[in-house]
């Protein structure tokens, strides 16, 4: 089967199960769930327990819950499904963690029934549309332009805590192979190869990219209280100003050094050409965590693009190499913008997200398609 074949079987799949949600909605729920394709709020992104624009969980029935997972399942992999699933489920893990005290300005603070789904247009098997579901530590995007699926990206997955006692040997560890791969490559860099690929004895204190729209050159990454839909009464903002100061303070870098670690166009870090074999493999087998998220037809296409481009990739790390450790890393080249920070809590909260800088949120597909609509 052809690549828009793929696009297209799959894009059909996501509309019958999107109808099938919003013909159980009431006029209520509908209208919090349904916006248009141009409305401002389809580019809006959060990974943070703030209000992610939609129709909530908890809003819901449990048969109605059961089909948003539906509509989820349908964009993504069997282990992508599995991965966000345990994402959700992990809300009741931190929960305890910091002893059901969190509120975030809401009853419960850390609660697996708020996330959102959102859908932009009207599904149909050859129509333009979008949806996205997305709360904390998930956010998933899903553009279908003439019936194909056109964008999945921006993909966000994180994991607070990221390393958590299971009984027996094992950790709950969601996105292990993002951080275990990613210390595997920078470590087996020799010192000439670590020179190019260490840019900062320090990582930031998140995502560079954070929840930006698009991308700009010099771009840092942002104060945590300015990461919600909306700021708080002054009481939970000094709060999160707080610790936004605790934790610069407490990662330390030098500003030249998180300097370096700002977005630009050109790449930063080594490049991959100038791998070596077994570095290049764990560098491809990285990549694949993050694109072996979406469904399987889905990836096949998008590992192509990646591997096309695979040689003008760059690799960069910051931080330490010790497990428990904070650091952070990203792979950049082209389009392909996969960025990684494990910085919070110690070195136990993991931000992963992978993003196309030309087809985020549907990108050139989408302004092509308003292009020939617009002219006929």
């Amino acid at each position: 089967m052809n690549d828009s074949r793929m696009r297209r079987q799959v894009a059909g799949e996501m509309a019958e199960r999107a109808r099938a949600l919003l013909a159980t909605l009431s006029a209520e729920q509908r209208a919090a769930t349904s916006f248009s394709l141009s409305d401002d709020e389809r580019l809006l992104w959060f990974y943070t327990p703030t209000d992610h624009g939609g129709l909530s969980l908890d809003r819901m029935s449990a048969h109605q819950q059961r089909m948003v997972w539906q509509l989820a399942a349908s964009g993504l992999s069997e282990a992508g499904y599995n991965t966000a699933s345990t994402i959700v489920g992990q809300e009741n893990v931190l929960d305890r963690l910091e002893g059901f005290s969190a509120s975030w300005g809401r009853e419960r603070g850390r609660d697996p029934l708020l996330y959102w789904i959102a859908v932009f247009g009207e599904p149909s098997a050859d129509g333009t549309w979008a949806w996205r579901f997305g709360g904390h530590h998930l956010s998933l995007h899903f553009v279908i332009v003439d019936g194909a699926v056109v964008s999945t990206t921006p993909c966000f997955m994180g994991a607070d805590p990221a390393s958590a006692p299971l009984l027996g040997p094992h950790l709950l560890r969601p996105l292990a192979a993002a951080e275990d791969l990613g210390r595997e490559l920078a470590r087996s860099l020799r010192d000439d190869q670590a020179s190019m690929c260490m840019l900062s004895s320090a990582p930031p204190a998140d995502l560079v990219s954070v929840n930006r729209t698009g991308l700009s050159e010099g771009d840092a990454t942002l104060p945590l209280p300015l990461l919600w839909r909306g700021r708080f009464e002054a009481e939970v903002d000094d709060l999160l100003w707080a610790m936004q100061s605790g934790l610069e303070a407490s990662l330390g870098g030098a500003p030249d050094e998180l300097d370096r670690l700002s977005f630009s166009r050109r790449p930063k870090g080594i490049a991959v050409r100038d791998l070596e074999g077994e570095q290049r493999e764990v560098l491809v087998a990285l990549l694949h965590s993050y694109v072996d998220r979406i469904d399987d037809r889905l990836a096949d296409e998008a590992w192509e693009a990646v591997d096309r481009g695979l040689d003008d990739l760059h690799f960069l790390w910051a931080g330490s190499l010790e497990p428990g450790e904070p650091h952070y890393y990203r792979v950049q080249g082209g389009d392909l913008f996969v960025e990684y920070d494990n910085a919070q809590r110690g070195g136990n909260h993991v931000h992963t997200v992978w993003r196309d800088l030309s087809s985020d949120f549907g990108g050139d597909g989408l302004a092509e398609h308003y292009v020939h609509s617009h002219a006929h």
